[in-house]
C-alpha cells in the first residue's frame, strides 16, 4: 500500500492511534509530547496507554501502584471510563494508564465476542462520552499487530506513523500500511494514515539524511514537514517522569514537538475545512 498523499485530508479527526510494529522508533516520546503540546494550547486531551510496559504512564509521572484500573480494565468492559482516568499535573491532558495485566490482553480477548471492536464500542458508550469530554484523543499502541492494536486501529479515526530514521525504517512501514489497508476494508471504514513523523534524526549523519529523502519520496506530502532530531533531554525526560516540554522546554527536542504540534492541528483543520468532493478517499497503487 502506498498511501496518496490526500489520505492526510479526509475527515475531521479526533481519536487518533500512535502506532508502528518496530520498537524504539520514538512512538510513546511522540504520543506524551503531542499530547502535552495540544494541552498547552488549550486543548482537553486524554491519552490512552495500550503498550504493556506502561512507559507513557511513566513518561507522565503515574506510578505503578496507580495503574489499575486503567487501560486493561476498559478495553476488557471491567470498569467505566471514569474509573480508568487520571488527571495528570498537566493541565488539561489525562491518561488512561497501562498495567502489566494489559500483556495477558492478547490472551483474553481472543474468546470474547466483536472481540476487534472492544475499545472501540467502550469509547462510544454513554452516547459518546469519551469523545464529547475530550477534544483529542491518543492511543499509544504497543509495538506489535495483535489483538490490542487491532482494537487500536478499529477504534480510531487515524493513524499517526513515527518513523525513526535509521536503516530498514519503510520495512516497518510497510506491514503496519497492509493492516491499516485490511482494517479499513474489513473493520473501519473511516480509517487513514494520518501522517509520518521521522523521529531520531541525525543531520550529521548521511545515512539519517538519505532515510528522510526516502521516507519522503515514498509517503510524499503524509510526512511531516516538521523532524524530531537526536535529542539527549527527551531521553532524559521520562526518568523524570516528564515530558521533555515540561522538563527543558527550551531544548531542540521540545522546540521540534511545539513545531509538530502546530503542524498537526493545521493538518487536522485543513481535514475538517475541505470539501469531501475533493478528497480522494483510494490510495494510489
Amino acid at each position: 500500500m502506498t498511501p496518496s498523499s490526500s489520505d492526510s485530508a479526509i475527515i475531521p479527526r479526533q481519536v487518533f492511534a500512535i502506532a508502528n510494529q518496530k520498537g524504539g522508533v520514538g512512538k510513546t516520546t511522540t504520543a506524551i509530547n503531542l499530547a502535552t503540546a495540544l494541552a498547552a494550547v488549550g486543548e482537553q486531551v486524554m491519552l490512552v496507554d495500550l503498550d504493556p510496559q506502561g512507559n507513557a504512564s511513566t513518561g507522565l509521572g503515574v506510578t505503578r501502584s496507580d495503574r489499575s484500573p486503567g487501560a486493561y480494565e476498559f478495553l476488557l468492559g471491567l470498569e467505566p471510563l471514569a474509573s480508568c482516568v487520571r488527571q495528570t499535573q498537566i493541565p488539561g491532558l489525562s491518561i488512561m494508564p497501562a498495567s502489566a495485566a494489559l500483556a495477558g490482553a492478547e490472551i483474553e480477548l481472543i474468546d470474547l465476542e466483536r472481540r476487534e471492536h472492544r475499545l472501540a464500542e467502550a469509547l462510544s458508550a454513554h452516547e459518546g462520552e469519551a469523545r464529547r469530554r475530550w477534544s483529542t484523543i491518543l492511543v499509544d499502541c504497543p509495538p506489535s499487530l495483535g489483538l490490542v492494536t487491532l482494537n487500536a486501529l478499529v477504534a480510531v479515526d487515524a493513524v499517526l506513523v513515527p518513523v525513526q530514521a535509521e536503516f530498514l525504517a519503510l520495512e516497518g512501514i510497510g506491514a503496519l500500511s497492509n493492516t491499516i489497508e485490511r482494517v479499513k476494508k474489513r473493520l473501519n471504514p473511516k480509517l487513514q494514515i494520518a501522517g509520518v513523523v521521522l523521529t531520531m534524526v541525525d543531520r550529521r549523519m548521511t545515512l539519517s539524511q538519505q532515510v528522510v529523502a526516502d521516507v519522503r519520496t515514498h509517503f510524499g506530502e503524509l510526512v511531516f514537514g516538521t523532524t524530531i532530531p537526536r535529542n539527549v533531554r527527551i531521553a532524559e525526560a521520562p526518568s523524570h517522569g516528564l515530558p521533555v516540554l515540561i522538563y527543558d522546554n527550551a531544548c531542540a527536542g521540545a522546540q521540534a514537538y511545539i513545531l509538530l504540534a502546530s503542524e498537526f492541528i493545521r493538518r487536522r483543520r485543513e481535514a475538517t475545512d475541505k470539501p469531501p468532493s475533493q478528497v480522494s478517499h483510494e490510495p494510489t497503487a
